[in-house]
């Protein structure tokens, strides 16, 4: 089955690795809110940590440009890479269907092991469920594709909250919070086992609406790399320029009202309750999905300028390693920041917690360039495809 092997580094596209280490990145310092453990503490507890004044413009801040919008790319990215696994010429659609499949079973076992055995905050699971249902859109037609990522990713969710709340009935978010501090901070590798567990099932319970986020994602990711958008970006510069003004002038409005919602919510009772409440929620969560798509987009573009172009291929190899990266990322924060490790806890609040990003982030792109200079795949990357296959994929490169 030629058509149906791995591809090479030389097949690789330079800006979606590039895309998708700046999206790592943005996850990196996303998880370690609870990685390192200042996410489970109280208002109060925050309050009183000597780094509070500073954590509280940070906790202003880095909602607005950070959560969700890193996420939102590297969702894209998984979209755009299914279509270009499905459009490798050489093989039946029944082939590549059947290698994707494969793929995502490995995927899910990996992101099982990983939320059980590291780290409860673990992606990977909710990428190969929803993932796994790509495979009844690849023909579906474009408009279909579009439609069906607002629907899932805004329209969907807020439709069914209530209904699917009272069905799952997560306990509360500061007893798990509270009995999770206890065990990260005093406990063992046991505990630390014990403590995923439950908050694993309290996340499945209270982030239900991931499928939506996800989904929704994946399918206008799925839309860009079938439209060739990033495999060649030069040809379609006018569609993305276009994209990327529209996508930040949404963003930037949604922001703001984000920003704002209090005030917008006193002098417009209507968006307080009801349909009104409905549409305003619809529209919150399309700041996410909008800045996002500006980051991602804007970040093509900046690629084709050949005096940026090189300082952002630095980032390649990190995103080449995306899947050992994420999760070697869990491993040293809990190395960091739990009592089983060095156990530094929450103590320097998000000072702390900046400070591990940056430390980590440095490590990992340099520790990748020298990986990939010798080796074909990460780590995990290669074990992924050796299973996927069934056979041991060739790792170290010919000389």
């Amino acid at each position: 089955m030629p058509g149906t092997a791995p591809a090479t580094p030389a097949e690789r596209i330079d800006v979606v690795d590039a895309l998708r280490g700046a999206a790592l990145a943005g996850v990196l310092l996303a998880n370690l809110g609870p990685l390192s453990l200042y996410e489970l503490l109280t208002d109060e507890q925050k309050r009183a940590l000597p780094t509070a004044a500073f954590d509280r413009v940070a906790t202003l801040v880095m909602p607005l440009f950070v959560d969700g919008k890193a996420i939102t790319v590297f969702s894209l990215l998984f979209g755009v890479g299914f279509a270009l696994q499905l459009e490798r010429g050489g093989a039946r659609d029944g082939e590549r269907v059947g290698l994707f499949l494969r793929r995502i079973a490995v995927l899910l076992a990996i992101g099982l092991a990983h939320a059980y055995l590291v780290w409860w905050g673990d992606i990977l699971v909710w990428y190969a469920v929803v993932g796994a249902l790509l495979v009844l859109f690849r023909r579906a037609p474009d408009r279909v594709l579009l439609a069906g990522a607002v629907v899932l990713a805004l329209v969907g969710p807020p439709l069914v909250f209530a209904h699917v709340r009272a069905f799952l009935a997560p306990p509360r978010q500061a007893e798990v919070y509270a009995g999770a501090l206890v065990a990260f901070t005093t406990g063992g590798y046991a505990d630390v086992v014990r403590q995923n567990a439950v908050l694993v099932d309290w996340s499945r319970r209270s982030n239900w609406a991931l499928v939506g986020f996800v989904g929704g994602r994946f399918l206008l990711g799925y839309w860009a790399g079938r439209r060739g958008l990033l495999k060649d970006p030069a040809a379609h510069r006018v569609l993305l320029t276009r994209i990327l003004w529209v996508s930040l002038a949404l963003g930037i409005a949604l922001t703001f009202l984000e920003a704002t919602r209090e005030m917008v919510l006193a002098r417009v009772p209507f968006l307080a309750a009801g349909p009104g409440n409905m549409v305003l929620r619809m529209a919150l969560r399309a700041t996410t999905l909008t800045v996002g798509v500006a980051y991602a987009v804007g970040f093509v573009l900046l690629f084709q300028v050949e005096r940026i172009r090189s300082a952002l291929r630095l980032l390649a190899p990190f995103g080449r390693m995306a899947l050992t990266n994420y999760l070697a990322q869990s491993v040293l924060g809990i190395a960091l920041f739990y009592g089983l490790g060095l156990g530094i806890g929450p103590r320097f609040g998000i000072v702390g917690w900046l400070a591990a990003w940056l430390l980590i982030l440095v490590a990992q792109v340099v520790a990748s360039r020298f990986w990939l200079a010798r080796y074909r795949y990460g780590p995990m990357e290669w074990l992924w495809r050796s299973l996927t296959y069934g056979s041991l994929q060739a790792l170290r490169i010919s000389r």
